[in-house]
């Protein structure tokens, strides 16, 4: 099998209850701060609107947010304590960055970096500050307009039915097909990671899972495409929160 096309094409080792399964596709849903095109279709940025609320930025989990470091990663799902919100953003992506924005022009500020696990998990926090002028809502943008809310949280299931966003292919359905997966980076293993029938390509990294409205996880690897099949691999995301004391809303 043929690495992806992406800035820098990995070929990994997965292993899964103790087997090696060769050629894990890593799907980085960033772009170094070199400047090239990663992806031949542009992410989705925060969406402009004129909400209820008065402000015109919101950033839903699924949109792309911007690095002043040249980091652009996609946002799984947003989270809060009593009256702080943050974004749950990939380990991997966020490493060495800082500043985060709601466009690729860096003009609309909305907040900083404020932990990261990466190896071991692949997980970070953006701890949104500029509520004033940027609204937050607990929903996952669908890509065709529409908005799935999500209220809660927990940990998958074999056999569960998931949906998950990719800035890629969009909208994908299929079921949880095995837990506590561990893969490999050069930098170490990270563990703890599900894995489903549905397949992802390149850009997708990052995207939300879920069920329903209950978060599960967000994209973090793939093995196969989307035209011969392939499946994902996800971080999940109830530790996260518990590490960090967050509750989606």
């Amino acid at each position: 099998m043929s690495p992806y096309r992406i800035e820098r094409p990995f070929r990994r080792t997965l292993r899964t209850a103790g087997s090696a399964v060769a050629a894990l596709t890593l799907l980085l849903g960033w772009s170094a701060a070199t400047g090239s095109t990663a992806y031949a279709q542009e992410p989705a940025a925060a969406t402009a609107s004129t909400a209820a609320s008065g402000k015109v930025v919101q950033v839903r989990g699924g949109n792309l947010i911007y690095s002043s470091s040249g980091a652009r990663c996609t946002v799984g799902f947003n989270a809060r304590t009593s009256a702080t919100f943050f974004g749950l953003v990939s380990g991997r992506c966020a490493q060495g960055t800082s500043n985060w924005y709601a466009d690729a022009a860096l003009t609309v500020f909305i907040g900083t970096t404020a932990g990261s696990s990466f190896p071991g998990n692949d997980y970070a926090l953006v701890r949104y500050i500029n509520s004033s002028t940027v609204a937050f809502p607990g929903e996952v943008a669908l890509g065709s307009g529409g908005n799935q809310d999500i209220t809660g949280a927990a940990n998958p299931t074999v056999g569960q039915s998931l949906c998950h966003v990719g800035r890629t292919t969009g909208v994908r359905c299929g079921t949880v097909t095995a837990v506590n997966v561990t893969v490999n980076y050069p930098e170490g293993s990270v563990s703890g990671l599900f894995r489903s029938n549905i397949c992802s390509e390149p850009g997708d990294a990052g995207g939300p899972a879920f069920s329903g409205g209950t978060a599960l996880g967000i994209i973090v690897a793939s093995s196969g495409n989307c035209s011969s099949g392939g499946v994902t691999y996800y971080q999940p995301v109830v530790e996260w929160l518990s590490v960090y004391g967050l509750s989606i809303y």
